[in-house]
Order: structure tokens, then C-alpha cells, then sequence
């Protein structure tokens, strides 16, 4: 049996080093790629993972970050789940630097990892059979709301890439999957969005039975890779169950409507 290797983006929180874990327990050998060098060298510590510390929106330091996997061994997969929210402005409220923000870490550097990784993606799925990226977008990508217009726009463009992408490797053994999820309470990506507002992020979630954790997210990321060859997990779309639709999210216990 060959070794996969993947390297995941945002490894140093959240749904990212939640990934690092479940792969490492499922036998990949996993680098995971973050700003923070103190959460990266942690994360090593606790799987067993190798980390390389990078800014994905600095287009130096990922030409870097490619010269050095590249030296270190096989790529068998990319799983870029970095990203962000800035902000829950109205359109005509907002600002400028938090939609060029959300652009460069949604879109910008999404497309800088494929154009780098995609010689090696190439390379380990001639010698291994097949390669894999996966790219973790939002519900957010696929339906509007109020004062998501600058995360709106910046998903959906990360979506369009990579249903684009799944048609230009059309023919080739390297599947493309998007992952969406929807309410997922994770320590940071709702405290960033809301300028560190602790308080204001916890309401988000309050009352809500079971939102998703970031387990959650990479328990799927796991099955999608470690799923045979030819299967392609084109679009997941994962909820809670209190959250029926993006708009509709149920606060206080789930029960069953029993007849009187």
C-alpha cells in the first residue's frame, strides 16, 4: 500500500487542523500549512503531521511553500480549507478592504495552490493511480443573505474555480471536490467575522442543538479522500440538522411533533 500524502491549508485552527487529525488517524502522512508557526509546531506535537508555516496571499512565500513540498516527497492531495469572513455590513456599508481581504484568502490563493501544486498532483496520481483536491467553500456560496454579500461573493467565486477546475482536469485521474458546509461552531471563524466580539459570536450559535463541529467537516474530507478511486464527491452540502435551510435555523431542543 502506497502512503498518501495531502497537504492541508488553515491547519492551525478549525475545520483545517481538524483535517490534519482525521487523516493522520485514518494513515495519511498530512503537512499542514498555516501563518502561525506556535499552533503549527502544536499540531505536529499531537498527530505526528509535518507543518510548514506560509501566508497563503503572499505569492513569494507559496512559490516557496510549493519548492519545498516538491523537495520533500509526493503530493496525492491538496485540501484547502484556508479562508475567512470579514464583516456583516450591508453592501453599501462595506468596506472595501474586507471584500479585497476575503478575495485574496477565498479565491486568490486557492488559485495560486492549484497552479503550483497541480506538476506533483500530476505526478503522484501517474505513479499512484489517482489525486485528489478538495476545497472546503460554504453554504454561503450557493444562496444570499443580508450582510453576507462580501463572503457571498468571495465563496461563490471559489466555487465557480473549482467547478471550473473539475471540467479542465476532465480525462485526468484527479478528483475535484467541494465540500459546503453550513452552521458550523468552530473558535474562531464567527469571532473573526465579528471583529472579536466574543459575546456577538456566541449568539450566533446560542440555543442551537448540535451545530456542526469541525470534526464534523473533517470526518467528510476523510471519507471523500479514502473513498475508491473512481468516486467523486462533486458537492457536499452539510447542515446541522436544526439548520433545515440556510435562512432556517431552529433555537432550543429538537422534538419530535407527537400527536396529542
Amino acid at each position: 500500500m502506497v502512503t498518501r500524502r495531502a497537504v492541508v491549508t488553515g491547519a492551525s485552527t478549525g475545520i483545517g487542523a481538524a483535517t490534519v487529525r482525521a487523516l493522520r488517524a485514518s494513515g495519511w502522512d498530512v503537512v499542514g500549512v498555516a501563518r502561525r508557526e506556535d499552533r503549527l509546531a502544536a499540531l505536529v506535537s499531537e498527530t505526528g503531521a509535518s507543518a510548514i508555516a506560509c501566508d497563503l496571499t503572499d505569492a513569494a512565500a507559496v512559490e516557496a511553500l510549493i519548492s519545498e513540498l516538491e523537495s520533500s516527497g509526493p503530493v496525492h492531495a491538496l485540501v484547502q480549507v484556508a479562508g475567512g469572513a470579514r464583516g456583516t455590513d450591508r453592501i453599501e456599508d462595506g468596506s472595501v478592504e474586507d471584500w479585497q481581504w476575503m478575495y485574496e484568502v477565498n479565491v486568490l490563493a486557492t488559485q495560486r495552490l492549484v497552479a503550483g501544486l497541480m506538476p506533483l498532483l500530476r505526478r503522484a496520481a501517474e505513479a499512484d493511480g489517482h489525486a485528489d483536491t478538495i476545497f472546503v467553500t460554504s453554504t454561503a456560496a450557493h444562496v444570499a443573505y443580508p450582510g453576507g454579500g462580501g463572503y457571498n461573493a468571495a465563496k461563490a467565486a471559489e466555487a465557480m474555480l473549482v467547478r471550473a477546475l473539475r471540467q479542465e482536469l476532465n480525462g485526468e485521474p484527479i478528483r475535484v471536490v467541494e465540500i459546503a458546509p453550513g452552521l458550523v461552531h468552530t473558535e474562531e471563524f464567527t469571532l473573526n467575522r465579528l471583529g472579536g466580539d466574543r459575546v456577538a459570536a456566541e449568539a450566533v450559535y446560542a440555543g442551537v442543538e448540535a451545530p456542526l463541529q469541525a470534526s464534523d467537516v473533517a470526518d467528510v474530507i476523510a471519507y471523500a479522500l479514502n473513498a475508491p478511486g473512481h468516486v467523486n464527491l462533486d458537492l457536499v452540502t452539510m447542515r446541522p440538522v436544526a439548520q433545515s435551510a440556510h435562512h432556517l435555523l431552529a433555537r432550543g431542543p429538537l422534538r419530535p411533533r407527537l400527536e396529542e
